[in-house]
């Protein structure tokens, strides 16, 4: 039975799929908003709020140990410990604002643009 299985997979094996999240998840937080396929987004904003809701939750010292697991980007983990951290003390859940831009003109695919608010 699938009780409790929420990962989306993406169609791609696990390593694959988990080095996808952690660029996206660098993209976002480097950049501000990006643009990617419907799924991608969902799974994206889920990532990043349990990243957001374990960074609140430790010690910028922990935090920043924990990062690899979710961003390998040095850049993107200094500014998640010491910048969204602070903006986002807060806020429990809800860090990204998810809008349907159009399809993309290949495969006519929905794309959709995930930004932090």
């Amino acid at each position: 039975m699938r009780h409790f299985k929420r990962i989306k997979k993406l169609g791609l094996p696990k390593d694959h799929r988990e080095s996808l999240l952690k660029n996206l998840i660098a993209s976002l937080v480097i950049h501000g908003k990006l643009r990617t396929t419907d799924s991608r987004a969902k799974a994206l904003a889920a990532r990043f709020g349990r990243l957001m809701s374990l960074v609140q939750r430790k010690e910028k010292r922990e935090a920043i140990r924990l990062m690899p697991n979710y961003c390998n980007i040095q850049v993107a983990s200094k500014k998640i410990v010491n910048e969204l951290k602070e903006k986002y003390k807060d806020r429990k859940s809800g860090y990204t604002r998810s809008t349907r831009v159009g399809m993309r003109k290949g495969d006519n695919t929905p794309i959709t643009q995930i930004e932090l608010i």
